[in-house]
């Protein structure tokens, strides 16, 4: 079961994603972020302990919605089989990936480089 939850905060949302996203679920995180791409989005990703590629596309998709807003994506405390997906596929040239939420929201404020 993949459970959503977001907290605005001032100049960023923080989306806590909670479960294995895969297929099966990919389209509620898919209709759960559509209205969220007005700032820089953080993606709490430390209670996902798996991710398939159509997870990864929602991702990707969101922060291309994101970019034309004028914001972007940023991945946080990712666990290692997500991370491995996006270290092979090549994300992480394209949407930076931190090891806390904490260092995911500065760098998304643009007060600190890359941290991972």
């Amino acid at each position: 079961m993949l459970t959503l939850a977001h907290e605005r905060r001032p100049g960023v949302t923080v989306i806590t994603v909670c479960g294995e996203l895969d297929a099966t679920n990919r389209a509620q995180l898919d209709d759960y972020v559509k209205d969220l791409t007005d700032a820089p989005l953080v993606f709490d990703l430390s209670r996902v302990p798996f991710m398939d590629s159509s997870g990864l596309h929602v991702l990707l998709m969101c922060d291309v919605r994101c970019r034309r807003e004028g914001g972007a994506v940023h991945l946080a405390a990712v666990q290692p089989l997500p991370a491995r997906l996006f270290e092979i596929t090549g994300v992480l040239s394209h949407v930076p990936m931190h090891a806390t939420v904490e260092e995911a929201v500065t760098a998304a404020l643009g007060r600190a480089e890359r941290s991972v």
